[in-house]
């Protein structure tokens, strides 16, 4: 018996930007009895059928964006004689939907850590149950990843994990409901010992995959000492003092080592915390901008940003801390108009953020926006062939519409067209060359280009262009540059290297 775990993909690159870290840790979690788990991550190369055998176990872990190619796998898994088993963000939303399209014997919902032994278990004697509650464990419970499965030179970055949930509530996004709003911090040893592991192989990239790498605010410690129980006020300080021990950590590793990680806004109102990320050489962070202006951040929940000079002053902010910003921007809110796409243009340069994703608001399960597009009246009968469009991730990929709201003054396709013409403004030659001055040798700066654009055809042209001769193009371009760019990011091993005191 082979115990398989699949991360599905409709599109292979050959390479890969950072490792699916949910893989690794589930082979941690299959502990030594049923033997190696088998890995197979399609963003890299499609799964071979005939690998697949009566009796094996196969794990299948579904975000929505790949549900579909998800099922796709788990109909040929079962028709081959496995035990199918789904697990992941999707999967714990919609935990019936695997067994209605996917060929599922068992969903797991939440966290996998301490219950994917059990399925496995399960499966072995025949009694799998439908569902595995995996709940939210806390972080002494996080299953370290099995680095030492990573195949060899696929990967640019790897991937740790220093904390699991997000305190906000953004309109947008499931994290907080899927993952649950207080912060679970994982030990600092731990997170520790794993990126010295991982930079023994050669990984000098690492992103840390959390949900908020900055939990708590200043405004949460000062909305807590108005309490007259200063219980919330304590918690929230060992939290935050946690924080400056792992980066004071991570401060000891080589210096060569590059972080990266995600952060709301607030953070650049707290020069400590960002002081400390410099010398932790947490070099980037994805921030979430959304929109530029009021309007826009009402709409989803997030006064807490600012918006117009001030926003872009904030964003530099990061900068002169040595931190770089890939911001995020979301078209298609219901405030947005024609002019909205030059201003966020505009600001994006004006900020000098470092790199940026514009990505078309999308109703993803698990969210306020979701629950709100779904329940409205029009969309009661909206279909593309025959599949409801309020189940959007089960239409086909090339026939799933890009903008899926009807906007108050713009047509879908007028959005398309104008989030695709801000991505081809940032990610122009001439400005992906002036944004490169922030490394200083040619090398470093011909790498910059490259990742520049390798990020542009990965995640603009594949996912917004309607064209299918672009979108190929796209693929063959990021498959060439996905192969030359890691080279870039590969590092001499430092097996030697020791975990700081």
């Amino acid at each position: 018996m082979q115990v398989h775990l699949i991360n599905p993909s409709h599109i292979s690159f050959g390479v890969a930007v950072i490792t699916p870290r949910w893989l690794y840790v589930l082979a941690g979690a299959t502990g030594e009895r049923w033997g190696t788990p088998r890995i197979t991550d399609e963003t890299l190369d499609p799964i071979v059928d005939t690998d697949i055998q009566q009796g094996d176990v196969v794990g299948i872990g579904i975000h929505t964006g790949n549900a579909l190619r998800g099922y796709e796998v788990g109909r040929v898994a079962r028709a081959r004689g496995a035990w199918v088993v789904f697990g992941g963000i999707h999967a714990t939303l919609f935990p019936d939907e695997p067994f209605e399209h996917g060929g599922a014997h068992a969903v797991v919902r939440g966290d996998g850590d301490l219950v994917w032994n059990q399925v496995i278990e399960d499966c072995t004697t025949g009694q799998p149950k439908a569902r595995y509650e995996g709940g939210q464990i806390g972080a002494e419970g996080f299953v370290p990843a099995r680095w030492d499965l990573l195949p060899p030179n696929r990967y640019m970055w790897a991937s740790v994990q220093t904390v699991r949930g997000c305190p906000k509530h953004c309109s947008f996004c499931s994290v907080w409901r899927t993952d649950g709003q207080e912060p679970r911090q994982r030990g600092v040893d731990a997170v520790v010992r794993e990126i010295v592991e991982l930079r023994r192989k050669g990984f000098r990239f690492i992103a840390l995959a959390d949900d908020n790498f900055y939990p708590v605010t200043l405004e949460d410690l000062a909305q807590a000492r108005r309490r007259s129980d200063p219980t919330r006020l304590h918690e929230l300080e060992a939290l935050r003092d946690e924080r400056f021990e792992l980066m004071g950590m991570l401060a000891k590793l080589p210096d060569d080592l590059v972080l990266y990680t995600q952060i709301t806004m607030e953070a650049a109102e707290d020069p400590l915390f960002l002081d400390a990320m410099r010398k932790a050489r947490i070099r980037g962070a994805l921030v979430g901008v959304e929109s530029v202006t009021k309007e826009g951040l009402q709409d989803v929940y997030k006064g807490f940003n600012l918006y117009g000079d001030e926003l872009a002053a904030r964003l530099r902010a990061f900068k002169r801390h040595g931190v770089h910003v890939l911001g995020s921007f979301i078209f298609g809110l219901p405030s947005d108009r024609k002019s909205t796409f030059e201003a966020t243009a505009a600001l994006a340069e004006a900020a000098d953020i470092t790199f940026a994703q514009f990505v078309l608001l999308t109703p993803f399960p698990g969210t306020l926006d979701f629950d709100k597009w779904a329940s409205s009246p029009e969309r009661q009968g909206q279909a593309v062939d025959g599949v409801p469009v309020t189940q959007h991730w089960l239409i086909p990929q090339h026939r799933r519409p890009k903008v899926f709201a009807a906007h108050p003054t713009m047509s879908a396709e007028e959005i398309r067209v104008q989030t695709q013409l801000v991505w081809d403004r940032f990610y122009s030659l001439g400005n992906v060359w002036r944004r490169s001055n922030v490394v200083k040798s040619i090398r470093n700066r011909v790498a910059f280009v490259l990742v520049s654009k390798l990020y542009r055809q990965m995640y603009a042209n594949t996912g917004i262009a309607t064209d299918s001769a672009r979108v190929q193009r796209s693929r063959r371009w990021a498959r060439w540059l996905g192969s030359l760019c890691r080279r870039f990011f590969a590092a001499r091993p430092m097996p030697d290297l020791v975990v700081p005191n």
